[in-house]
């Protein structure tokens, strides 16, 4: 990996672009476990007594997350840019979210929802808090040539990460509750007692410790930029540069084009990774071991793709990689909402319905399963190499102000898309109905993103 040097002359060596990467690492299993695959399900099927009312609560968690981060993401970009480091406001944010999933061990079936909803939407806020202030710093450690394999690197790692802790959850934690014992037949490590969700609620205080452990190389290799104004000062200067920059993209088109697209877009992957296990919960009545081994084959096939898609970004360019994996992502989604118990692709495809008790024994359940092994291949590149587009296409010195925006674009309209799943669903019954708005979003990214160029003279952005 090519060494930089940020402009303050310390030299960016390949162990400091390590440590950088190694963030992706730390965080993932926080979506991975936590919001997707463990604890989300868990929330949906077993917290409460309505699996349809739960999945409508769970998808205004990260409604009123998303309205949060949307508001105050692009405020702290530019705030960045001027205050210099970023480490110190990662920190500030990574003590709140370790704090929020360390709660989330006290929520009990039957006990009051609003804790761990409150501690869900504090840790979800601090995670993209962290994420922006992250990002900001990849331009500076690699050059336009080598951030996109360094981003799809990254965020295959992050995979790595998540995976390895949901087959330990899989295999040493996650229990059936009518047999106390795991998928290796062994009860529950630490006595964890499935019954009562201990195996689903642990899962917080898990990605907490991981996380914790593994943003340290960042703090300590990773070189960050500590000239800049007192936080007072800053913050002022902040403000004042944020209405420029919404200013400065009206003279931006395909920038600007590239942004609302991505808005779009991303509010769909969104809802696919929020929702997506939530629903298969609801609809196969999926515990935690069902659910995790689902998430493991999900992510054992994006470590791959990422690894791939780095190439294929080098190779092909960010723009191209994100709009074949948003191809993926809307046959995927149409596979899934149009899934019954006895047919796919609406009732094009019968499927055979079985008695048998094993592990996703049903046509159905096995047709969800391509469905998301389609979602794998794609949902780390389409976010991976959108992140590589916008490195490439902006300075350094605007690097903060417009990951900001960057974030924005992935969270401004965000709960338009777990809105739409929760009145659809509300208003119809049907959860299907609600996973259907998600293609909306998919397609409409996709077809704004065609009138993108791959890049941009700064002239012309």
């Amino acid at each position: 990996m090519a060494s930089s040097s940020l402009e303050t002359g310390h030299p960016v060596t390949k162990r400091g672009i390590w440590g950088w990467m190694l963030f992706d690492w730390a965080a993932q299993p926080f979506f991975t476990v936590v919001t997707t695959f463990i604890f989300g399900p868990y929330f949906v099927a077993r917290l409460t007594a309505d699996p349809i009312s739960a999945q409508t609560i769970w998808s205004n968690m990260a409604t009123i997350s998303s309205v949060i981060i949307a508001i105050f993401s692009p405020i702290l970009g530019s705030i960045a840019d001027q205050s210099g480091s970023r480490k110190p406001w990662i920190a500030f944010f990574a003590c709140l979210k370790i704090a929020s999933l360390s709660m989330l061990w006290f929520a009990a079936p039957g006990s009051p929802i609003f804790w761990p909803v409150t501690f869900m939407i504090i840790a979800s806020i601090a995670a993209e808090f962290s994420i922006v202030f992250n990002d900001s710093m990849m331009p500076r450690l690699t050059t336009p040539e080598n951030v996109g394999r360094i981003s799809n690197t990254a965020w295959g790692l992050g995979y790595l990460g998540g995976i390895i802790v949901l087959i330990f959850v899989v295999l040493f934690l996650a229990a059936s509750p009518d047999k106390g014992v795991t998928i290796l037949g062994i009860p529950p490590l630490f006595g964890l007692d499935a019954a009562s969700g201990e195996d689903a609620r642990i899962t917080g205080p898990i990605a907490a410790l991981w996380y914790f452990i593994f943003i340290l190389p960042m703090f300590l290799y990773t070189p960050d930029v500590t000239k800049g104004l007192p936080l007072a000062q800053s913050v002022r200067s902040g403000l004042s540069e944020l209405k420029t920059t919404l200013h400065e993209l009206k003279g931006r088109p395909f920038l600007t084009r590239f942004l609302i697209a991505r808005m779009l877009y991303q509010d769909g992957v969104n809802g696919v990774l929020i929702l997506g296990g939530a629903f298969a919960a609801g609809l196969f009545g999926w515990g935690t071991m069902e659910i995790g081994i689902y998430g493991i084959i999900l992510n054992i096939v994006a470590i791959g793709s990422c690894v791939a898609a780095g190439l294929v970004d080098q190779r092909l360019g960010s723009r191209n990689t994100v709009l074949l994996s948003l191809a993926l992502l809307i046959i995927a989604t149409i596979g899934i909402f149009s899934t019954q118990a006895d047919s796919t692709l609406f009732g094009l495809l019968a499927l055979p319905v079985s008695d048998a008790t094993g592990l996703f024994s049903s046509g159905a359940e096995k047709a969800y399963l391509v469905y998301g092994i389609l979602i794998g291949i794609a949902f780390g590149p389409v976010q991976a190499s959108s992140r590589s587009y916008l490195a490439r296409n902006i300075t350094i010195a605007e690097s903060g102000r417009y990951f900001g925006i960057y974030a924005l674009s992935g969270r401004a309209t965000s709960f338009m898309a777990t809105l739409g799943f929760s009145l659809v669903t509300y208003a119809t019954g049907s959860a299907h109905l609600g996973m259907a708005t998600l293609t909306l979003f998919l397609g409409a990214g996709f077809i704004l993103l065609l009138r993108v160029p791959e890049r941009v003279a700064p002239a012309q952005s």
